[in-house]
């Protein structure tokens, strides 16, 4: 199970490397293993790629769990070709396998403007896997994430985009270990687990049903890799003991309170998701200041943020003392 990470902004354009390592190894103390260089922490949104890689590198030299990392092409510019998508891949690749991070191939917004078809994707990813030095996750994400993703796989019909998905794998399973889907339908993402080829997992990105879809169902069930899990580690973690003990009414009474804030936090526009994480981390006390990268904090409404808050005591992630005064100080400081 892994936590999509975000990082501690120190001011509007830089990284407080001390406090991001730090959240870390709260992520790595719960059993979590951490996903590094996410669209938690940012990436597309603040994050460039040189910072990324440097993050990467950060985390992965801690040696202190299991740790995956983005790999994407979001330090091309301009119009690019495909050979263009491929190289950008490539380079970020070597970063991120050199690291000693398990790599997530991420979706590429350069990729889905470039390609004509889903034999542009093969190409791409087909390559993409030839290469690799061990399995990695291959990670979709949807446009409720990143309009810019549309028509991904090929095609802007999700079946048809699932069957384009589903080819890509099946022609080296081997080199795949998972599938991170970020949809946010159930439904979908049970369909697509059950058709994956044998050893190949499915990690939930689905940050509205991911109880029912860890807890599983007779067929299998689905591992995670949740940007929800940043701010819930400590209750995800007590709740994920409950189910490796085979007490699943245990785990869902515990995980429930959390699906309210989840809903609350990943709610539309949902790529401002990432302004609730860190608020919830601020008021947890994990870091000084309530401040995201490119001054992403007033993303969200005074409003969002107070039922942010309401959810997070209900749902055991925060003190409520402690963040009803950061609360008033933030209040007071506006």
């Amino acid at each position: 199970m892994f936590a999509a990470a975000h990082v501690v902004a120190e001011d509007e354009s830089t990284v407080d490397w001390d406090a991001t390592l730090a959240f870390r190894h709260h992520l790595w103390s719960h059993g979590l293993g951490v996903a590094e260089a996410m669209d938690t922490a940012q990436r597309g949104m603040g994050l460039d790629w040189p910072t990324a890689a440097e993050l990467i590198r950060r985390s992965a030299a801690e040696k202190a769990g299991r740790i995956c990392a983005g790999v994407a092409t979001d330090h091309l510019t301009g119009e690019a070709t495909l050979d263009d998508v491929l190289n950008a891949y490539l380079e970020q690749l070597d970063v991120v396998q050199e690291a000693g991070a398990q790599p997530v191939l991420m979706c590429s917004r350069q990729l889905a403007a470039a390609a004509r078809g889903p034999e542009d994707y093969e190409k791409v990813y087909g390559t993409l896997l030839d290469r690799v030095s061990e399995p990695v996750v291959l990670h979709w994400l949807g446009t409720a994430f990143d309009p810019k993703l549309e028509g991904y796989w090929g095609a802007a019909d999700v079946p048809r985009a699932t069957a384009h998905f589903l080819e890509i794998i099946r022609s080296r399973p081997d080199k795949v270990d998972g599938v991170k889907v970020s949809l946010l339908d159930a439904g979908h993402e049970i369909g697509l687990r059950r058709a994956l080829p044998p050893g190949v997992r499915c990690y939930t990105g689905d940050d509205f049903h991911y109880p029912e879809l860890i807890a599983g169902d007779s067929e299998g069930f689905s591992h995670a890799l949740l940007g929800i899990f940043d701010p819930i580690a400590p209750v995800a973690a007590r709740a994920l003991a409950k189910l490796a003990e085979g007490d699943t009414e245990g785990f869902h009474r515990i995980m429930a309170p959390t699906v309210p804030l989840s809903r609350h936090l990943f709610s539309a526009p949902t790529y401002y998701y990432k302004t609730g994480v860190v608020f919830l981390a601020w008021l947890a006390g994990h870091q000084e200041r309530f401040q995201l990268l490119g001054g992403l904090e007033s993303a969200r409404s005074v409003e969002h943020l107070a039922e942010a808050k309401r959810l997070a005591e209900i749902a055991g992630v925060v003190d409520p003392e402690f963040a009803e005064r950061r609360w008033q100080q933030w209040l007071a400081s506006r």
